[in-house]
C-alpha cells in the first residue's frame, strides 16, 4: 500500500545540506498498524509529511496504492490525499466556530458530497467514537479527549484506507490517551491501515510494528531486518550550521 524507495529530503542552510531524510526505504502493508518513532529532529515528521502527500521528496520514489505520487500535480495530489488519507493531529485542529457535526462534515464538503449524505456519514463516524449525542456542541464545550475523538471521527468520515496519527495523545492525560489509542486499535481491527507518529515508546508499543528513525535513517524495524547504519554526531534537536532547523 505504501512504498518509499530511497527517499531523501534535503534542506539548504547556507552552504550546508541538512538531510532530514537520508535514503529511507519502507513498505507498509494494507491493514497494518505501524508506529514511526523518533526524537525531535529525527526525521519522523518529515517522513509523515511525505507519506501524507503534504510534502515531496528531494530524491526517491513514493508509491501510494501503486501510484507514483511524484507524477501527480498539486491538484491531483490533493484529490488523491482527500480520498485515501485521514489525518489526526496532536492539537485536534477543530474549527472553533463550527459545531461537532459541522467539523466532521468539513472534509466531506471538499469531496463534493450532498448535504444529506454528508450528515449521515458524519453521524455514523461520531457514533463510532461515542459522540453522536454531542453533534450540536461546540469544541469549547468538550474535554480534550472528546475533541480528539471528534478529530478521529472527522478522519473516519471520509472512509480513508489510511489513517495518519501525528502524536495523537500528546495533549492528553494518560488515561484519555489510552482511550484514544484503543479507538485507533479498533479502527485498525476494522480494516484501516493506521500509522502512528510519536516520540513516546509507550504509544509506539500499541502498534503491531515499530519503525525507529534517527538522523533521517531507519535504524530499527520490528517488521523487517534493517541494514546496519552509522548514526552521525549531529545534535538531536537539529542544531547544525549554527542554527535550528525544523524537521
Amino acid at each position: 500500500m505504501i512504498k518509499l524507495e530511497d527517499i531523501y529530503k534535503i534542506y539548504l542552510m547556507g552552504d550546508t545540506e541538512i538531510h532530514a531524510l537520508d535514503g529511507i526505504s519502507l513498505e507498509i502493508r494494507e491493514r497494518e498498524m505501524a508506529a514511526i518513532i523518533g526524537q525531535s529532529g529525527s526525521g519522523k515528521s518529515t517522513c509523515m509529511n511525505i507519506i501524507g502527500c503534504l510534502d515531496v521528496p528531494t530524491k526517491g520514489k513514493y508509491y501510494l496504492n501503486g501510484v507514483d505520487v511524484s507524477t501527480l500535480n498539486d491538484d491531483q495530489q490533493a484529490e488523491f490525499r482527500n480520498k485515501t488519507l485521514g489525518f489526526i493531529f496532536q492539537q485536534y485542529n477543530l474549527i472553533t466556530k463550527l459545531n461537532v457535526l459541522e467539523n466532521v462534515e468539513l472534509p466531506l464538503i471538499y469531496k463534493g458530497l450532498a448535504e444529506e449524505e454528508r450528515k449521515e456519514r458524519a453521524i455514523m463516524a461520531l457514533k463510532k467514537v461515542g459522540l453522536d449525542n454531542k453533534t450540536a456542541n461546540m469544541p469549547s464545550q468538550l474535554s480534550g479527549g472528546q475533541q480528539q475523538r471528534v478529530s478521529i471521527a472527522r478522519a473516519l468520515a471520509g472512509n480513508p484506507s489510511i489513517i495518519l496519527a501525528d502524536e495523537p495523545t500528546g495533549a492528553l492525560d494518560s488515561k484519555t490517551g489510552r482511550e484514544v489509542l484503543e479507538f485507533l486499535q479498533q479502527v485498525n481491527a476494522e480494516g484501516n491501515t493506521v500509522i502512528l507518529i510519536t516520540h513516546d515508546m509507550g504509544v509506539a508499543e500499541k502498534a503491531k510494528r515499530i519503525i525507529r528513525v534517527s538522523d533521517g535513517k531507519i535504524v530499527e524495524d520490528s517488521g523487517h531486518s534493517v541494514p546496519e547504519v552509522r548514526i552521525s554526531s549531529r545534535e538531536p534537536y537539529g542544531l547544525a550550521g549554527g542554527g535550528f532547523y525544523e524537521l
